[in-house]
């Protein structure tokens, strides 16, 4: 579907897959071949786009470098426009401060020019801050093209064993002790009530505090699955009851990226 505008056919947002390995390839470590990861036909259509929007641009060149060596770009990697998505205040937000400039960032699709989206790991927009721009593209009239690649949350879902009919992704918990402890119990029983696997991530680094809080508050005959490093060398998925973990509970590392799943 196409959409025009008094000036000409509008462009798309491409929304661009990248692959789950950012900050997690140590020093000397060789970068993994780009096509074991992403799709050839996503490889090409990001090749060959000259606007960009993305988390970071300094990672987004990273990504398409490793795209330049698979199928080169349409443009040097300098010559493309690479702008980065609205960072959200650090502590209280100041009421006086401008509005981010949403629609500027998809100016470039208004004149006819394709748009590519990136996040940082994974699908662009899932769990990411790029939904923001993916509803403004739809309210200018500007068509949204997601192309296939890896997404933690999918895969974590498929490898667990637990209910893939019904699932919900929840995010990041609370960091104060008591707080995570009641909402992982309401999160338990909405899990037996409905039969739906509930899904959450952590920063890495709190990787080992988040295995503790499951296994401390949940109930013994839940079903746990604990996947790190998907797609990645060495990367899994393992799922046990509650009681089996506390056994012989799993030694995370902290700069790898893990999604906990669990079925009540």
């Amino acid at each position: 579907m196409s959409t025009t505008t008094k000036s000409g056919p509008k462009g798309r947002l491409w929304l661009v897959p990248n692959t789950l390995d950012l900050g997690t390839l140590r020093e000397g470590q060789p970068v993994p071949d780009l096509q074991q990861v992403l799709p050839l036909g996503a490889i090409r259509v990001a090749a060959g786009l000259s606007h960009w929007v993305a988390e970071n641009a300094r990672s987004a060149r990273a990504l398409l470098k490793r795209v330049d060596a698979v199928v080169p770009l349409a443009q040097p990697l300098q010559a493309l426009s690479i702008r980065e998505l609205p960072r959200p205040p650090k502590g209280r937000a100041d009421p006086k401060a401008p509005a981010p400039d949403w629609a500027g960032l998809l100016a470039p699709a208004l004149t006819g020019h394709d748009v590519g989206l990136v996040s940082e790991a994974g699908l662009p927009a899932v769990a990411d801050p790029g939904a923001e721009l993916v509803r403004v593209a739809h309210a200018q009239g500007i068509t949204v093209m997601p192309l296939s690649g890896p997404s933690s949350l999918i895969l974590a879902v498929a490898a667990s064993g637990l209910n893939g009919q019904s699932f919900a992704f929840v995010g990041y918990l609370p960091t104060d002790a008591a707080e995570r402890t009641r909402r992982l119990r309401d999160l338990e029983a909405h899990s037996r009530r409905w039969q739906q696997t509930q899904l959450l991530i952590e920063t890495p680094y709190r990787n080992a505090a988040m295995v503790q809080a499951l296994l401390a508050a949940l109930n013994p005959q839940t079903w746990l699955s604990i996947s790190c490093g998907l797609t990645l060398e060495g990367g899994s998925t393992r799922t046990l009851r509650v009681a089996q973990w506390r056994v012989s509970p799993p030694e995370l590392p902290g700069d790898v990226p893990a999604v906990f799943a669990f079925l009540a």
